[in-house]
C-alpha cells in the first residue's frame, strides 16, 4: 500500500546515540557499537511501531485524531498519538500488559528524557482516546482490495476475497460479561465471554480487507452485511452455506460483485435451463443464478468419503466460467480460515511466525521509523520472510 509515497519532512526528530562502551576508547579486545535512532521528539518519542511506522506515519495518526476530535487539549506525558502507537504495538506483543508493551516501545530509548508513566496511567489513556481513532485508522489501511497484484489472487481477472466468521474468547471482565454474556447450558454458564468477528479476505494473500465484529448473539451474517461495503465490479467473493439466504446473495449482487456460494444440502433450486457443462439457470428471488452440482472424493488415512456439494453463482456463461473451473475457485474459500488460523495460533495463541517476530524487534530497537525519501515496501521485515520461505503447502484433506 503507498508504494512510493514521498516522505513528508518528520519536523519533530531528534537523535539517540547508544554505545555499548562507556569509556572515552574501546578497552583492549572490544569495539564500541554507536547507532543513531530517528525518533519523533520529546515526549512524543515512545510512539513508533519501529519500521512499520513508515506504513503507520506520524501524519496519518496526527491527521486521524484531528478529525476524530481525539487530540489532546493539554500536553500530557501520554499525548494522543504515542497512545495509539501503544495500542498497536499491543496486537504485536499480545501476551504483554502495557507496562510491558510500554518498555518495549522505550526499551532503545534510554538516552532520551521518557517521562516514566504508570500501569495506572497508560489504562486512563487509553480510555480518553476511545476506540474512533482506531476505527478511523483501520477504514484508512484496510484496503482498497483492487491494489493487490499478487499472484494467484485473481481469476478470470477477478479479485477473489471470502466472507467467514470466527468465534473469539474475550477477558471475563464483569463489564464485558454484562455486554456480551456467556454459554450456558441447564446447570449454569461456562467458558468465555466470546465476540462474533466476521471478516472480508483476499484468498491470494490472506490479507484482511474489512472486519466488523460485536456480541456473539447477533451472528455472522448481520456483521457480513457490514462488509458488503467493500466489495463491488471486478471481484468474485466466496460464500459458505451459513451466507447463502437469498437476502444476503441480493445484497452481495447489488455491490456488483460476483459471488460462488454454497448451498445447503435441503435446498433444491428450480432448473429453468441445463447448460451443456451440466450447470443448470436458476432464480433466487428476482436473481438469475447458475447451480452447478458436484461429487467431491477425499482418501484420507480414515478411509474414503464422499460429499456432494451444491454451488450458486451469478457468472452466468458457462463458456467463460466453466463449471469445473468454479468447482475448483471454491476450495479457495479455505484461505479465510487459514487466516483466521493465523490470528488465533501465531497472534493469539503466542506462536510466532517469521514476519511478527522481525516486526516485534523493529519495535524494539526502534529501528527504521523514519523513512527515506521512498519507503522502502519490502523492508527488513519482508527480506526476512523472503530468506525464510516456507514450503509448499501439502493439500488439505480432512476425514
Amino acid at each position: 500500500m503507498n508504494a512510493g509515497r514521498k516522505k513528508r519532512s518528520p519536523g519533530r526528530t531528534t537523535s539517540a546515540k547508544t554505545s555499548r562502551s562507556t569509556s572515552g576508547a574501546p578497552l583492549s579486545g572490544q569495539c564500541v557499537i554507536t547507532r543513531e535512532i530517528a525518533v519523533a521528539e520529546g515526549i512524543y518519542a515512545p510512539g513508533h511501531l519501529g519500521e512499520l511506522t513508515q506504513i503507520v506515519p506520524f501524519d496519518m495518526v496526527d491527521e486521524v485524531l484531528a478529525e476524530c476530535g481525539a487530540v489532546q487539549e493539554r500536553l500530557r506525558k501520554l499525548p494522543a498519538r504515542v497512545v495509539v502507537y501503544l495500542l498497536l504495538a499491543a496486537a504485536l506483543f499480545e501476551e504483554c500488559g502495557y507496562p510491558a508493551v510500554w518498555s518495549k516501545l522505550t526499551g532503545a530509548l534510554g538516552s532520551l528524557p521518557i517521562p516514566k508513566v504508570t500501569s495506572t496511567a497508560l489504562w486512563h489513556a487509553r480510555c480518553r482516546l476511545g476506540v474512533r481513532p482506531l476505527h478511523a485508522l483501520f477504514d484508512l489501511l484496510r484496503g482498497p482490495a483492487s491494489a493487490i497484484r499478487t499472484t494467484g489472487a485473481r481469476w478470470a481477472g477477478l479479485l477473489v476475497v471470502a466472507i467467514d466468521g470466527t468465534y473469539l474468547d474475550v477477558p471475563d471482565a464483569p463489564a464485558t460479561r454484562a455486554h456480551l454474556g456467556k454459554g450456558s447450558n441447564r446447570f449454569n454458564t461456562a467458558g468465555y465471554p466470546q465476540i462474533c468477528l466476521t471478516a472480508l479476505v483476499s484468498c491470494g494473500t490472506r490479507a484482511v480487507l474489512d472486519a466488523a465484529f460485536g456480541p456473539r448473539i447477533t451472528g455472522e451474517t448481520t456483521y457480513g452485511r457490514r462488509l458488503l461495503r467493500s466489495l463491488g465490479p471486478g471481484t468474485i467473493v466466496l460464500l459458505d452455506r451459513g451466507f447463502a439466504s437469498n437476502a444476503f446473495l441480493e445484497h452481495t449482487a447489488a455491490t456488483g460483485a460476483a459471488f460462488l456460494a454454497r448451498l445447503t444440502a435441503t435446498r433444491k433450486p428450480s432448473v429453468l435451463r441445463r447448460f451443456a457443462d451440466g450447470s443448470f439457470l436458476s432464480r433466487f428471488g428476482e436473481l438469475e443464478v447458475r447451480i452447478i452440482e458436484c461429487e467431491i472424493s477425499i482418501a484420507t488415512t480414515a478411509g474414503h468419503h464422499t460429499g456432494v456439494y451444491r454451488l450458486a453463482t451469478t457468472p452466468l456463461d458457462y463458456r467463460t466460467h466453466p463449471a469445473l473451473e468454479l468447482v475448483k475457485l471454491y476450495h479457495e474459500r479455505w484461505e479465510v480460515e487459514s487466516a483466521y488460523f493465523a490470528i488465533k495460533k501465531t497472534m493469539l495463541g503466542r506462536r510466532d511466525s517469521i514476519a511478527l517476530q522481525a516486526a516485534r524487534d523493529q519495535v524494539v530497537q526502534a529501528a527504521n521509523v523514519i523513512a527515506g525519501t521512498v519507503i522502502d515496501l519490502i523492508g527488513t521485515i519482508g527480506r526476512a520472510v523472503l530468506e525464510h520461505l516456507m514450503p509448499a503447502r501439502r493439500l488439505r484433506v480432512s476425514p
